[in-house]
């Protein structure tokens, strides 16, 4: 389609209004083109535990013009505590600050993920087409266009779909050959809810290991509301499939695994029945070879998932929605370019987030019994002690991400 003056505009349709969708919109609509974003919850789906944002991530944002907005929505999470039985910390991990070297545990830069999606939304309702209440069941496409039919029976013709459907995406399942697995899986096991806060709860992130492979952690990210998250490594089939099983199911099969956990369990297991949400998953990474088939192309955790472990999962959405928009942005009318660069533009940074999950490492921090779960402690306070983690954080020269730069603006900075 053309705006005049031998320039192009494209009909973008994107499946899904989360991070990397509206981040998306965001440029694509700074670039000239029409952007209709479905989503298939009945409203804006502001809801979520505390994310972060980290190295390249941070750029991004700061290139749309949000940091200010984010900055003054961010969690007070001073670090990260390793307690006892007693809730006594063993060892305090404190957030590097410095504004220098890599982040640590907990960012410098922590927001809840509705904070930021209704960040996004402001910054793209005024220019994108929202649809609530409304996905994508099927497409089909030739050379000129893609036609895609929605669940409420309409179909509509595009000149690009974009699939930013979650780690679960549909628009993936019908790009990749049939019979083609995209999960990495690491053996590990998360559900999260909120719970009131009490007296107790610091901005200090408690985490509290449980011989078996277990893990329980405490955040609180407003005066009123406290984060539980329920981590477990399993690799049972059962574990596996609770995900998709009814939320009474998953909570009775959480409830179950951590019974005798001891510390706080109790009261949270309790919290669960009042939780305004509750999440269960399976950790996982999305690996594939291609991100795009024709006029479709996959982005964010639809693309290349990297796991909550990686730190960069709200980062990667955001870089690669940059990486993905510029390149559009750049070739309007030669897509198969456009697309073959985003993936090869791309590539090496989520490799590297990816990477940076390394299962090994992630079972030395969920011990199986306790003299393994003493042994972690006693190291980890050395360290503390000997400032270790704050002088690693502060003299490295990266942050998760390595030195892979983010390319230009995808549209002139004067007009974002």
């Amino acid at each position: 389609m053309t705006k005049g003056s031998g320039e192009q505009y494209l009909r973008v349709l994107v499946a899904g209004g989360g991070i990397a969708g509206q981040a998306l919109a965001f440029w694509l609509t700074r670039g000239g083109h029409r952007v209709s974003v479905v989503e298939r919850f009945p409203a804006l789906r502001a809801a979520g535990a505390q994310v972060d944002l980290r190295g390249q991530g941070i750029e991004a944002v700061k290139r749309m013009g949000l940091l200010d907005a984010v900055r003054g929505k961010l969690v007070d999470e001073a670090g990260v505590a390793f307690i006892d039985a007693r809730g006594k910390a063993k060892a305090t991990i404190m957030a590097n600050t410095s504004g220098k070297g890599r982040q640590t545990l907990t960012s410098e830069y922590e927001i809840m993920r509705g904070d930021l999606v209704r960040i996004l939304h402001d910054a793209t309702r005024d220019d994108t087409e929202y649809v609530f209440g409304k996905s994508v069941d099927s497409f089909e496409q030739d050379e000129r266009k893609v036609v895609a039919h929605f669940s409420d029976g309409p179909s509509g013709e595009f000149d690009l779909l974009v699939g930013a459907d979650g780690q679960g995406s549909r628009i993936r399942r019908a790009v990749l050959p049939e019979g083609l697995d995209p999960y990495w899986r690491v053996g590990i096991h998360m559900a999260y809810w909120f719970v009131p806060r009490i007296a107790s709860d610091s901005n200090i992130r408690d985490t509290y290991m449980v011989p078996g492979g277990r893990q329980i952690m405490r955040r609180s990210h407003n005066p009123t509301e406290t984060q539980v998250y329920f981590v477990i490594r399993e690799e049972s089939e059962e574990a596996s499939a609770i995900h998709r099983a009814p939320v009474e199911r998953q909570q009775d099969f959480w409830a179950s695994r951590f019974r005798d956990a001891g510390w706080q369990t109790e009261r949270f297991v309790e919290g669960m029945k009042t939780s305004p949400f509750f999440y269960s998953q399976e950790i996982v990474q999305v690996r594939t070879d291609t991100w795009s088939k024709g006029r479709v192309v996959m982005a964010g955790d639809a693309a290349h998932c990297a796991s909550p472990y990686s730190g960069m999962g709200i980062s990667g959405g955001l870089v690669g929605a940059h990486v993905l928009a510029a390149e559009i942005n750049r070739h309007p009318g030669d897509l198969p370019t456009a697309l073959a660069n985003y993936d090869r533009v791309l590539r090496p940074f989520i490799n590297e987030i990816q990477g940076e999950v390394n299962p090994r490492l992630l079972r030395l921090g969920m011990p199986m019994t306790q003299r393994a779960i003493d042994a972690f402690q006693t190291t980890t306070a050395l360290a503390c002690f000997l400032h270790i983690p704050d002088l690693a954080a502060r003299l490295s020269k990266e942050d998760r991400g390595g030195n892979w730069q983010l390319p230009e603006n995808p549209a002139p900075t004067s007009i974002v």
